[in-house]
């Protein structure tokens, strides 16, 4: 791969640094855009251009040429949402006319999430022992989880003081620290306390830790650690297939829609800005309930 010019990464750190410094970007996703960005960078180094001197055309190019060499559509989509983040924000400081305004992504085949069943769902909260402070901090973050619908790294990123037992309620930070209100329910009230009473103590040992959920350790559970320990209880709950921590998410969201919940207030809960983002689960929940129809129904 033809080496990136110094100016353009000049224009790279620039544009990653605005990023973190705006929206909080998380250091994976700051790598992930100097990524996709360097990609294009290369391409155009190798044909005597840079950032700076592209237009649609040679963006096009680019596209195609990736697309030929058989990278999957999902991963060329979010390379172009980077090109556009970065163009955005260049051509906002430069006044050049943004290359790729015309740039059409290719079309992605709609996938719908794995989602656990009520069933493999109480499952798993019982997986965990209960007769060691780890079990129990197993048990109370599976039921905040599947109370919440958060993202694992909001998960594992939880401090005590983002908690309000008396009330019910959790505060969290989503994706650009974005904030949300979150109500816990009292399964998992009654589970939280008992952790914070009998088992976070014992964790901790004497030792300072604001994180919520920490690991043996005493330091604040890792979500590379988090998806480990959720993969290992799955597989003791018996859940067959490939088994992701996020399918509780899923869950906690098609449940929800399944149980009579407004689409709008699983968006809120979920954080996700865009309503069609949150439209996936009502396909979900329909699948589900043909499934259900084709089983149940005499002539079904």
């Amino acid at each position: 791969m033809t080496a990136v010019s110094a100016a353009d990464r000049a224009r790279l750190d620039a544009f990653l640094a605005r990023l973190w410094s705006e929206r909080g970007i998380s250091p994976h996703t700051r790598e992930a855009y100097r990524r996709d960005l360097t990609v294009l960078s290369a391409w155009l180094a190798a044909r005597g251009l840079d950032l700076a001197s592209a237009g649609p055309a040679e963006l096009q190019d680019c596209l195609a040429e990736r697309l030929g060499l058989g990278i999957s559509a999902r991963s060329v989509a979010r390379q172009i949402s980077a090109w556009r983040q970065f163009y955005a924000d260049w051509c906002r400081e430069s006044g050049r006319i943004n290359p790729t305004e015309d740039l059409q992504p290719p079309r992605l085949p709609r996938t719908l999430p794995r989602v656990l069943s009520e069933l493999d769902v109480d499952a798993l909260l019982q997986a965990p022992a209960l007769d060691t402070p780890l079990g129990l901090r197993d048990r109370a973050m599976l039921e905040l989880f599947y109370a919440t619908g958060m993202r694992v790294s909001e998960l594992v990123g939880l401090e005590l003081g983002q908690m309000d037992l008396r009330v019910g309620w959790v505060r969290v930070y989503g994706k650009g620290r974005k904030e949300r209100l979150v109500p816990i329910g009292e399964e998992a009230l009654h589970w939280l306390a008992r952790y914070l009473r009998e088992a976070r103590p014992e964790l901790l040992a004497g030792r300072r830790c604001d994180a919520l959920f920490p690991g043996r350790d005493g330091a604040p559970l890792t979500r590379q650690a988090c998806w480990y320990r959720l993969r290992a209880l799955g597989r003791v709950a018996g859940i067959r297939g490939a088994f992701s921590p996020h399918a509780l998410r899923h869950a906690f969201a098609t449940h929800l829609l399944n149980h009579g919940a407004d689409l709008r207030m699983v968006q809120m809960l979920l954080g996700h800005s865009d309503l069609s983002t949150t439209e996936i689960y009502t396909h979900v929940a329909q699948a589900r309930l043909k499934t259900l129809h084709a089983a149940h129904h005499p002539r079904g």
